[in-house]
């Protein structure tokens, strides 16, 4: 018997509905997106024409606005390197972002500032939120762009991007959202939200992994000025070069149109197994981490005080399969660096773990967990 799957956040499991068109592209309508002068060639980019449609309607964009890519890595990178010569040619040199943004940011971004630019990291409340006011006080003419993620990956803490949006635009400056755990998801906000790049990925929404998307806002007939970070056969726009991936743009394609069709069900369902989480949870000691009026009804993250995180998850890992908050490498277990940023402590660091879920999910363990939690607690006593 498998394990109960509770790390949507880290990936989610493929829809076979999605699978099934993915099958298609790959074994039927097999040719290259390119080769427009035979009709495998015209199936596939019918293919890519049709996903970039359904891709635009979960944000209310327009097709021409989507560009395909490999995941919201790589959208990342696109939008905060690929401005990098704008904001040379224009003198704006000063960026500003969370101090809780996901390694894909914050990675090109410390490229950035080996480059001379002025990278600055915002805090956040103890709640995991930037307050709206710190992106005011900060702005200037010389900013650049202001790169803020819809959710964070760790907490679910949404952000206040719909009250920052006007604040960048007022200023003149671009405001790029990593939506990589809200695409499919906060449908409702993310087509309210006026914004010039969103990040999207996959796998995160019963999607395929590999594939994502960067919307590009159009300002009447151009284009904002991003400049590739890759060179070759000039695809996406020119702004992506290399063959399109046409069964996982299908795929992506379908996840987006069955998550607009579907998001009402999920919502309701999320909700209700973090209902029942919060209700076994009640039998014993825990903390909330992320302010819980601001986070996404499919995860949670929690604290249980004198318990290890790692001690934890090994003696649930035939029953559930979640993770804990801090990012791991092959060699080494480093702290989290989004608790540390909420100014959470040490200990109540190491103790807490991540459990997210989604689509595929119907029961959850719980007396398990309880008697996990119950067993670790008195042993550290």
């Amino acid at each position: 018997m498998q394990p109960t799957y509770l790390d949507y956040n880290a990936t989610t499991p493929t829809d076979p509905r999605v699978v099934e068109a993915m099958r298609r592209y790959s074994l039927v309508d097999f040719g290259n997106a390119s080769s427009l002068h035979h009709s495998h060639g015209k199936a596939a980019r019918q293919a890519i024409d049709e996903a970039r449609r359904k891709v635009a309607a979960l944000l209310s964009a327009q097709p021409d606005e989507i560009l395909f890519t490999s995941g919201a890595t790589e959208s990342n990178n696109l939008v905060l390197l690929g401005l990098a010569d704008q904001g040379r040619r224009t003198g704006r040199m000063h960026i500003l972002a969370s101090s809780i943004e996901h390694p894909s940011v914050l990675g090109p971004l410390s490229a950035l500032g080996r480059q001379g630019f002025n990278v600055e990291l915002l805090p956040v409340t103890s709640g995991g939120y930037v307050d709206p006011d710190e992106v005011r006080i900060r702005l200037r003419s010389g900013t650049l762009l202001v790169s803020i993620m819809h959710a964070n990956n760790e907490t679910g803490v949404l952000q206040p991007v719909l009250e920052i949006a006007p604040l960048v635009a007022d200023s003149n400056s671009l405001f790029h959202v990593d939506a990589a755990q809200t695409f499919g998801k906060e449908i409702r906000e993310l087509q309210a939200l006026e914004c010039d790049f969103v990040s999207i990925s996959g796998h995160k929404m019963l999607g395929p992994k590999g594939v994502g998307a960067l919307y590009v806002k159009r300002r009447g007939t151009k284009r904002l000025p991003l400049a590739p970070i890759m060179y070759g056969g000039g695809q996406e726009m020119g702004l992506r070069p290399g063959t399109l991936p046409v069964p996982l743009i299908a795929g992506l394609g379908v996840a987006a149109e069955l998550a607009i069709q579907e998001h009402e069900t999920r919502e309701r369902l999320a909700s209700a197994i973090k209902r029942e989480f919060l209700q076994a949870l009640s039998k014993v000691e825990y903390r909330v981490n992320g302010d819980p009026s601001r986070t996404q009804r499919h995860v949670l993250n929690v604290s249980f005080p004198g318990v290890d995180s790692g001690a934890l998850m090994l003696l649930l890992k035939g029953f559930m399969a979640f993770s804990n908050g801090a990012a791991c490498s092959s060699a080494a277990q480093s702290r989290s660096h989004v608790l540390a940023a909420m100014g959470l402590p040490v200990e109540r660091i190491s103790s807490s773990v991540r459990f997210s879920w989604g689509p595929g999910v119907e029961r959850v363990p719980f007396d398990r967990l309880i008697d996990a939690v119950r067993t670790l607690s008195e042993s550290s006593v």
